[in-house]
C-alpha cells in the first residue's frame, strides 16, 4: 500500500471508530435512561397507594396478642372501609380526574373540600398502616435503612424512644411517623384527625414510611386508655422489610 492510500484508510478508520464511540455513548446514554425510568416507575410503585381498599396480607387475630381480632376486624371492616368509600364518593361529587393519585391529591389537599381531606388522609393512612405491620416481623430494621436510622437518630432505641413520643404525646386522635423529607434525611412527627405528612397543610411534611394509628378505635378494645402500651407493643409486629423498601423508594 502506498502512503497516500495508507493515509486514507488510516483517516476512515478513525472516523468510523469516533462515529461507532459517539453511537455507542448515545445509546448507553439511552439504556442508562430507560433504566433509570424503570427504577424510577419502580420506586412510584412501591409508594403508590390504589384508591380501593385492598385485601389484608394476614387474618384479623394473626397480631394476637398485640391488637387483638374484634379490634382489627372492626378497624379494617367498618372504619378503613367507610374512608375507602368516603373517599370515593368525594371524588365523584367534586369530579377528579379517576387517573389522579391519591399522592397527588393529597400534596394538593387545600383545594379540595373537607370531606375529600378526611377520607382521603383516612384512606391513604390506612392502606400505609395495614402493609407495615406483620405477625412475622424482625426484632428491628437491617441494612440501609438500619443505617439511616443510626445516622440520623443515633441508635435503634433512641429512634424508638422518639417514635413512641410523637404517637403518646398526640393530643386527641392522630397519627405518628417515619418520614424521608424533601433533604433525604429521616424524620419523627405527628400529625392530627387522618393528616399526614403528604399534605400541603401539613406542618410536618415527608414521604411516610411507617405510620402509627393512635385514634383510640385502633386500641381500645384491648388496651382501654393505655395508649402507651399499645405504643409499646406497635415495635412485635412492624414489617421491616415493607419500611425499608419504601425508604429505598423514597431515597431515589
Amino acid at each position: 500500500m502506498d502512503k497516500m492510500n495508507f493515509n486514507l484508510s488510516r483517516r476512515a478508520f478513525l472516523a468510523n471508530t469516533s462515529k461507532t464511540g459517539l453511537a455507542l455513548s448515545l445509546g448507553g446514554t439511552a439504556i442508562l435512561s430507560a433504566c433509570s425510568g424503570d427504577v424510577k416507575g419502580d420506586a412510584q410503585s412501591v409508594l403508590a397507594t390504589s384508591m380501593t381498599q385492598t385485601p389484608l396480607a394476614f387474618d384479623f387475630s394473626a397480631l394476637e396478642p398485640h391488637i387483638d381480632a374484634m379490634t382489627m376486624e372492626i378497624h379494617f371492616t367498618k372504619h378503613a372501609a367507610g374512608y375507602a368509600k368516603n373517599l370515593n364518593d368525594a371524588m365523584g361529587e367534586e369530579q377528579v380526574d379517576s387517573s389522579r393519585s391519591l399522592e397527588d391529591i393529597l400534596g394538593n389537599i387545600s383545594k379540595f373540600s373537607t370531606k375529600m381531606r378526611n377520607n382521603g388522609g383516612g384512606h391513604y393512612n390506612h392502606e400505609l398502616f395495614w402493609k407495615v405491620m406483620t405477625p412475622d416481623a424482625a426484632e428491628r430494621p437491617e441494612g440501609d435503612l438500619a443505617e439511616a436510622i443510626n445516622s440520623s437518630f443515633g441508635s435503634f432505641e433512641e429512634f424508638a424512644s422518639q417514635f413512641e413520643t410523637a404517637a403518646k404525646t398526640r393530643f386527641g386522635s392522630g397519627w405518628a411517623w417515619l418520614v424521608v423529607g424533601a433533604d433525604k434525611k429521616l424524620a419523627i412527627g405527628s400529625t392530627p384527625n387522618q393528616d399526614n405528612p403528604l399534605m400541603d397543610i401539613s406542618d410536618f411534611k415527608g414521604t411516610p414510611l411507617l405510620g402509627l394509628d393512635v385514634w383510640e378505635h385502633a386500641y381500645y378494645l384491648n388496651y382501654q386508655n393505655r395508649r402507651a402500651d399499645y405504643v409499646s407493643a406497635f415495635w412485635n409486629i412492624v414489617n421491616w422489610k415493607t419500611v425499608a423498601e419504601r425508604f429505598a423508594a423514597a431515597s431515589m
